[in-house]
């Protein structure tokens, strides 16, 4: 069995924002020469997800809002954690959103369903953040 490891890193120009890395781990699979097993896809912070949905703008806007009903930024008093960082929400909403995603390769290709992309979901942005792509296969 071989293994391939890969770190993307990503530097968002605002606090939260949802990329769609897809490309990017669909090109670390080719580097990989994997064609047959699994690839493993996470955020390497603790204020960032990876997770699977639709590359749809709308559904874009709705996490956001969704997310903000659920763990608000403001006001930064109402959580515990906040004191030297305030970045409180941004624990609670990877905690809502995942850490990782596991995708099939088979033949050499993401195995995805329908509609089915890799986000990157930042909720405390604006620094340098990395993600693990780690495949293992034949």
């Amino acid at each position: 069995m071989k293994s391939y490891r890969k770190e993307l890193t990503f530097n968002t120009k605002t606090r939260r924002a949802y990329l769609n890395i897809t490309p990017q781990v669909e090109a670390a699979l080719a580097e990989s020469g994997i064609r047959e097993g699994l690839c493993l896809v996470n955020a390497m912070n603790i204020t960032a997800s990876v997770f699977i949905n639709d590359n749809e703008s709308g559904l874009h806007r709705d996490f956001e809002r969704w997310l903000e009903k659920l763990a608000p930024e403001k006001p930064h008093s109402q959580y515990d954690h906040n004191g030297y960082e305030d970045n409180a929400d941004s624990h609670l909403k990877r905690s809502v959103m995942g850490r990782e995603c596991v995708v099939a390769v088979t033949s050499g290709e993401l195995d995805f369903g329908t509609w089915e992309q890799i986000f990157y979901g930042e909720f405390d942005g604006m620094r340098d953040k990395r993600v693990l792509v780690k495949i293992i296969g034949e």
